[in-house]
């Protein structure tokens, strides 16, 4: 039984069950508020700003739900609660005063009438369990009894590597977008020289940082957490979705696309001759 226990990184027990279900509840109190205000605004796109909230709120209540925890707790938890706090704060500001994002007006268009109650499940309902989801190494790290280890360190090194090199590529689009000379460019400066999507491969790093911590923790099981986060990055929300039209709008971008890298940073490729 302990093998199994440890092997769960601390969670094989009633309590650690009773903390994943405390989690997942305080991440769906958070979407239902959110549901609330997109009624009054009519604007479901007010997940984005709060989708980073519902999983560190769901690793706070891990920690509060448990009677103890482990060495890595106050490091895990701080990681995701700068990664989320500035996220959060991020989209609010560069989407205030926009109206709903165009992906939820298509959301919202194949799904009338009544899109505002369908909007709970289909919407806050989803992100709310995928946040808890990705909340997982949260868990596995906070149970855990596991002494501090170099896998930490590494995890940690590479979670902060991540949340800094996010930051910077989201500071340097903005300022960018704000320079009225650059209307109508393409952003191909900084670190988005290297990769058409740098914050993404930044967000990337935190939570495979986060995970290498779990793991230290006997938190295998969590590596669902940056397999789903990637493949949202990579092929739903993220580079997919946001690049299916792209150079149909802005012919520039196909030049972009072919000189650099979608994800992973590398040097810019040479045009065909």
């Amino acid at each position: 039984m302990s093998e199994w226990v440890s092997a769960l990184g601390g969670i094989g027990t009633s309590g650690g069950w009773h903390a994943a279900l405390l989690g997942l509840a305080a991440s769906a109190v958070i979407a239902l508020l959110t549901w609330f205000a997109s009624l009054a605004y009519r604007d479901v796109s007010l997940v984005d700003r709060v989708w980073s909230l519902c999983i560190v709120g769901a690793g706070i209540a891990y920690a509060a739900a448990l009677p103890q925890t482990g060495p890595r707790a106050a490091w895990m938890l701080a990681v995701a609660g700068l990664w989320a706090l500035r996220l959060s704060l991020y989209i609010t500001w560069r989407n205030w005063g926009e109206p709903e994002d165009r992906r939820y007006q298509a959301i919202r268009a194949r799904n009338e009438p009544h899109f505002a109650l369908k909007s709970l499940i289909l919407v806050f309902a989803l992100q709310a369990v995928l946040a808890w989801v990705v909340s997982a190494p949260l868990l596995a790290g906070v149970a855990a009894p596991a002494a501090w280890s170099a896998l930490d360190t590494a995890g940690l090194l590479l979670a902060a590597f991540g949340l800094i090199f996010e930051a910077t590529a989201d500071w340097q689009m903005a300022r960018f977008k704000a320079d009225p000379a650059q209307h109508g460019r393409v952003m191909d400066r900084g670190l988005w020289r290297y990769s058409r999507h740098p914050n993404y491969f930044g967000e990337c790093c935190v939570w495979w940082g986060l995970y290498l911590m779990a793991l230290a923790a006997g938190g295998a099981w969590s590596i669902v957490s940056p397999l789903l986060m990637t493949v949202l990055l990579l092929k739903v929300s993220g580079i997919s979705l946001l690049e299916k039209d792209i150079g149909e709008r802005r012919p520039a971008y196909r030049d972009y696309v072919a000189r650099t890298n979608a994800f992973v940073p590398g040097p810019p490729r040479k045009a065909a001759s």
